[in-house]
């Protein structure tokens, strides 16, 4: 009985105080300027509401959860356009209201379901135009532009600014792995081992509901879980733990064939390139020197090598020294100061030693 119970309590994870402000504020806007503009855009609409009841709902999900496949903009116009049409369609052919009104709630959430554009307000807009009152009957189809499109065009044209300004990302982009860097038909190396997208489609179809979130986020979400369990359960290694502090450099004015004598004479394939006071200006690579000319360093260097904190676990270096594109991760100090470098070869041995401690540790 209690577990049952339990189930009524609340659920959704607790939101930062930042975020819940945001979804104040957003709201307040958002509804305040989609009832003005519609009063200044139709000032003689009779008895007929120029903001609807279903904008509120909208507004939750355009303001506190936009990064839901709920809340994007094709689920908030094309939800709301064919709910409002589902409706007076379903009021035209069917008499009785009760009637009426079931076959609108339920022939807008098949169409929004076939058309991709699940949007929950859109059922209410479906049903606003049964029982909204004989000026919305009235209406017919043209209710339909005005308010219910109107409505929902300005709400979402306030949700696109409102959401830029305060540092959202809307319309949502899930996460993506990154592309192959070769060109190739293979994954990056970091998403070969575990679990696929295709494993989440396989848990999706058997968990068998529809979940508002994607299966891009939950693939991103889920390397998250990944990595933070392993911290906890094995700790974390940092960069100062593994990194070389003897770091070999080069001056901004330093010639291309200075450049290739220094690495050539410490057999290196990388070096930083270091302003007077040892601050990172960029890296100089033996594949960028085989061209063999003589300009200074600054000309053809790499300006804006991978960078991370000597405090920065190594795990949060694996998705940038996987991929290919470098091989070296430049450790600075608060002054973008130098203190030490990472490399692929650093990283390997660190990960081999890790494995190493937990067999023995497992044997023991």
């Amino acid at each position: 009985m209690l577990a049952y119970l339990r189930r009524f309590l609340p659920q959704a994870p607790a939101q930062p105080l930042k975020e819940r402000l945001k979804a104040f504020v957003g709201a307040l806007i958002g509804i305040a300027v989609t009832g003005l503009v519609t009063h200044l855009v139709i000032r003689d609409a009779g008895a007929l509401p120029l903001l609807i009841a279903p904008m509120g709902a909208s507004a939750v999900l355009l303001f506190a959860v936009p990064a839901s496949p709920l809340a994007q903009p094709w689920s908030i116009i094309g939800g709301n356009i064919l709910s409002g049409l589902a409706g007076v369609t379903c009021v035209k052919l069917i008499a009785d209201p009760t009637l009426a009104a079931a076959a609108a709630v339920a022939s807008a959430i098949l169409l929004m379901s076939l058309c991709r554009c699940l949007h929950p307000p859109g059922g209410a807009v479906a049903l606003t135009t049964v029982v909204g009152g004989p000026a919305v009957l009235a209406a017919g189809y043209s209710f339909v532009l005005v308010p219910v499109a109107l409505n929902s065009l300005l709400l979402l044209a306030v949700a696109l600014v409102f959401n830029s300004l305060s540092g959202r990302s809307y319309p949502h982009v899930a996460h993506a792995l990154p592309p192959a860097p070769h060109n190739t038909a293979d994954p990056v190396p970091d998403a070969r081992v575990g679990f696929t997208l295709a494993d989440i489609d396989a848990a999706l179809r058997h968990y068998g509901e529809l979940l508002d979130v994607s299966r891009e986020d939950l693939d991103a979400l889920f390397r998250q879980v990944e990595v933070q369990a392993h911290r906890r359960l094995h700790g974390a290694i940092s960069c100062a733990d593994i990194m070389s502090r003897h770091v070999v450099s080069i001056g901004p004015d330093a010639s291309q064939a200075e450049a290739r004598a220094l690495l050539a004479g410490h057999d290196f394939r990388s070096a930083p390139v270091l302003d007077s006071d040892g601050r990172l200006l960029g890296l100089i690579t033996r594949a960028i020197l085989l061209a063999g000319g003589e300009g200074p360093v600054l000309e053809v260097m790499e300006q804006n090598p991978p960078t991370a904190g000597a405090a920065t676990a190594i795990d949060e270096l694996l998705p940038v020294l996987s991929h290919g594109e470098w091989r070296e991760v430049m450790i600075l100090d608060e002054d973008r100061r130098v203190v030490g470098m990472v490399t692929q070869t650093d990283l390997l041995a660190a990960l081999y030693r890790a494995r190493v401690a937990e067999a023995v540790a497992a044997s023991a």
